[in-house]
């Protein structure tokens, strides 16, 4: 689940390939989503600021990603899936919720929210990286206390526990994995120095939450 195409308005590049190399394999078949609808704002990756008077669509960004090959998530049902991945990147912060802006009291994508709601009561593992878990913390923090992690910086842990999560330091290439809640975390970026940290720990967190899947 995408969430537009680079790491400070949307998905981060180098998490997605990672996240995809892993899951290619381990002999999975992959299937593309994102959310239509307009980005929280687009950022001038050269610059590092807002583009002033630019719009871009999450999915149409997303499909940038994949070659193409993506689909509206309003299109999917989750009982057609194994599981499901949240690569990060601001997007998931800025497109996917408003934690970005909203912390502890941000409010998840509409669309998003029913499709993982739906897929955690089918028994779909939920995996998440880098600042995903704050979606998952914030989806089911006050009913399932999931145990979840975005590394170790300890302002945002406390955000995550305060939607009711239960935070987990980890390093970066570590995955959590909550076999009670069917949910496994990884940092990833939120701690790692390059890239090769990424995709080792991409490797990992496919693997856990591939074991998850029934």
């Amino acid at each position: 689940m995408l969430s537009g195409c680079g790491v400070f308005d949307g998905s981060e590049i180098h998490e997605v390939c990672a996240a995809l190399l892993a899951l290619h394999r381990a002999g999975t078949q992959v299937t593309a989503c994102a959310p239509s609808g307009p980005q929280m704002h687009v950022i001038n990756h050269l610059a590092g600021e807002p583009a002033a008077g630019e719009s871009r669509d999450i999915l149409t960004e997303s499909a940038r990603l994949m070659r193409g090959e993506i689909i509206p998530l309003a299109d999917l049902d989750p009982k057609d899936f194994d599981a499901i991945v949240l690569p990060g990147g601001f997007g998931a912060a800025k497109n996917l919720c408003n934690f970005a802006t909203e912390g502890d009291q941000c409010t998840v994508h509409p669309e998003v929210e029913a499709f993982l709601r739906e897929a955690n009561t089918l028994g779909k593992p939920i995996g998440a990286m880098c600042i995903a878990p704050v979606i998952l913390a914030r989806i089911f923090g006050n009913d399932l206390h999931p145990e979840l992690t975005i590394g170790n910086d300890a302002a945002t842990a406390s955000l995550v526990e305060n939607m009711g999560a239960n935070h987990r330091n980890c390093q970066e290439a570590e995955t959590l994995v909550d076999q009670t809640n069917l949910m496994v975390s990884t940092p990833a970026y939120m701690l790692a120095g390059n890239i090769g940290d990424v995709f080792a720990g991409a490797e990992g967190f496919v693997e856990e939450l591939l074991r998850l899947c029934p």
